[in-house]
């Protein structure tokens, strides 16, 4: 896959190229205002990075909801590394909030298929005075979103080796009692060798945590599992599973499998391909409009996944029926996923580390304000730079 992956990229960006070297000629680092020693700053796309000199600029990757994400070159450990910076990162205090959230999960997290924290700018305003945040993490060349849209063809083989290193990545992620809640295409990182690792972590939340208020909006609508939809009280790490199924289906049939318009739409498009539920895989669900609403929908037969992906390996198909199961009760969960026979030349459990720890979410139960989540992005940046003591404990700003 590794030449025909980059060929396929090359051929697919040919005709960017020109507009690519034109951007990096024009964005060349200049200076915008004094700093401190051992600084320095660069404009991008209009955005200014303000960074240690460790890092030079190499490019642009791309810009999001959250921020600019551009490529360097770390000077000291001689990698290339990405820097995502969070323009007025506290103008929205619960976005704020995930971003600490990712901060501290992915300092937490040590594992081959999530993506590695490797530094936090510390802000030279001091605790409070900053509004951005830069983050330094592992530089990836491509996500999944990216390779199953292109002409890039895809075998069994590496299909299966996609989904192996989501489901390992998972497993140290659920092992610390921690669900991901958004999976997706794009959320999954990968490089030229065919290595993933999960990034995104804002949204995940604990096992046993009450965050009913965010439940209909976690995880992208066409990868979210029934019982999200469905407003169901409960819901637990089955909803990774049903996401890492719908990515399976896509790697598959190179289209999404259920692309819902909303949320009736998609309880529709599930029942359209799962079949109409029995009462028994209805009983999950607490709330009776709900129930109400999926038996008023007109009676369907449950299609064959071989008639659905006639080209794909029937053990494969076998695993995604296990997936993207209606009731998550009988919902196979990520150990068994991984000791399914479709894994049989991948799994082996002593290559397939549970985390150490369990994360510790006490401190998630706040209620943010501004100088709250800037002194906890200031102390994970001391993680990084532990030259100076923090002045404030967070027991003490939380009073």
């Amino acid at each position: 896959m590794e030449n025909q992956s980059s060929s396929d990229r090359n051929s697919d960006t040919a005709d960017n190229d020109l507009e690519e070297k034109k951007e990096e000629q024009i964005e060349r680092p200049i200076k915008t205002k004094k700093l401190p020693k051992g600084m320095h700053s660069f404009v991008v796309s209009g955005t200014t990075f303000e960074l240690d000199t460790r890092y030079e600029y190499i490019k642009l990757i791309g810009r999001g909801a959250y921020g600019v994400v551009v490529s360097a070159k770390d000077r000291r450990k001689g990698v290339k590394v990405a820097v995502k910076k969070v323009h007025n990162a506290f103008e929205d205090l619960i976005d704020a909030k995930r971003i600490v959230r990712e901060i501290k999960l992915l300092a937490f997290f040590d594992h081959e298929n999530i993506i590695s924290l490797l530094d936090v700018v510390k802000p030279y305003e001091g605790r409070t005075g900053f509004e951005d945040i830069y983050i330094i993490s592992d530089l990836m060349e491509t996500d999944m979103h990216r390779v199953v849209y292109s002409r890039q063809e895809l075998s069994d083989e590496h299909i299966q080796y996609f989904i192996y290193q989501i489901l390992r990545g998972i497993l140290n992620m659920h092992s610390a009692l921690v669900i991901h809640r958004d999976l997706k295409p794009s959320n999954l990182l990968l490089n030229k060798n065919c290595d993933l690792k999960i990034c995104d972590l804002g949204l995940s939340r604990g096992f046993d945590c009450d965050d009913t208020m965010l439940t209909e909006y976690v995880v992208t609508r066409w990868y979210r599992a029934p019982e999200v939809i469905l407003n169901a009280s409960e819901y637990d790490h089955s909803v990774d599973i049903w996401s890492i199924g719908c990515i399976f289906a896509e790697l598959l049939g190179r289209a999404p499998l259920l692309p819902g318009d909303d949320y009736l739409d998609q309880i529709k498009r599930v029942v359209g391909i799962l079949g109409t539920p029995t009462s028994e895989e209805l009983a999950f669900i607490g709330n009776e409009l709900a129930v109400k609403f999926v038996k008023s929908l007109p009676k369907r037969n449950k299609q064959s996944w071989s008639t659905l992906f006639p080209k794909s390996n029937p053990v494969a198909l076998d695993l995604l029926g296990k997936m993207l199961r209606f009731n998550p009760l009988k919902r196979y969960n990520v150990k068994q996923c991984l000791a399914h026979p479709y894994f049989e030349q991948l799994h082996n459990e002593k290559t397939e580390p549970l985390c150490k720890e369990q994360f510790d979410w006490s401190w998630d139960n706040f209620e943010p304000t501004k100088e709250i989540l800037q002194n906890m992005v200031y102390e994970e940046a001391l993680r990084f730079h532990p030259s100076k003591k923090p002045k404030k404990t967070m027991k003490a700003m939380a009073k």
